[in-house]
């Protein structure tokens, strides 16, 4: 994937990133306030994974699910949020930095016991999550640069499903399965032509077609990227480290 391809207009889908996700946690300053537990909620749902794998690096499968579990009902149930500062102006930075100090204190407390408890728990699935992981390459990366790594293509699911997603809804379903491969490289013109065999169109119409898809994942590539961050100025910056990190 290259860094062409996110080569936004900075106005493009403007008016998505007024008020982000993680903009509204940090305007209340903890998770007391209306639609800030949502918000941070809903974050941790969708970006839960690389901090499962983060932990499972050094644990066993049941540590590395308590202790990922314990750490989101922390982080739901304490002012934690109201600590942010701007160098935790990224969602990602902070909730690593939140998780690296919430082990600590966990191994040093020895409090499994507290695990497991009555305290909120988010739905997380475990299974699909470890299956994910046994699969994972091995690497000679720290497990911080693996945990970007995993962040920036849990980005990229949630933009691949968003826009499926889509294209359901617009009638046009079959449109993703035969060319979302024009997402993430470069289309032959002999792909062009099975595709638009497969959809009934011209190779001209499919080319069109794939360009249409291109130029809405950008837009929802930026919105999904600007969610997890406190400032909307923020996003051409940090979209060029994901594909940094993504390239290496």
């Amino acid at each position: 994937m290259s860094a062409d391809q996110f080569n936004m207009p900075a106005n493009v889908e403007k008016r998505h990133f007024a008020t982000t996700r993680w903009s509204i946690v940090l305007a209340a300053g903890g998770v007391g306030r209306n639609g800030c537990r949502t918000a941070l909620t809903q974050l941790c749902e969708i970006y839960w994974y690389p901090l499962y794998a983060y932990v499972r690096s050094s644990a066993g499968v049941r540590e590395a699910q308590d202790l990922t579990q314990s750490f989101f009902a922390h982080l739901l149930e304490k002012r934690t949020i109201g600590k942010a500062d701007h160098d935790r102006g990224r969602f990602r930075d902070f909730l690593l930095a939140s998780l690296k100090n919430f082990l600590a204190n966990e191994r040093q407390k020895a409090c499994a016991q507290k695990r497991g408890g009555k305290s909120v728990r988010l739905s997380l699935d475990f299974a699909a999550g470890e299956s994910r992981y046994q699969i994972e390459p091995s690497h000679a990366l720290t497990a911080e640069n693996l945990y970007e790594r995993r962040w920036v293509l849990t980005l990229l699911d949630q933009v691949l499903e968003r826009l499926r997603l889509e294209l359901i809804q617009s009638g046009n379903a079959e449109h993703f399965g035969q060319l979302k491969g024009a997402l993430i490289g470069e289309t032959t013109a002999e792909e062009y032509a099975r595709a638009a065999a497969v959809l009934d169109i011209t190779p001209a119409a499919a080319k069109q077609a794939a360009y249409r898809m291109r130029r809405r994942f950008r837009q929802l590539f930026r919105q999904c990227v600007a969610q997890t961050l406190a400032d909307e100025s923020d996003v051409d910056d940090e979209i060029s480290r994901l594909l940094e990190v993504l390239a290496g």
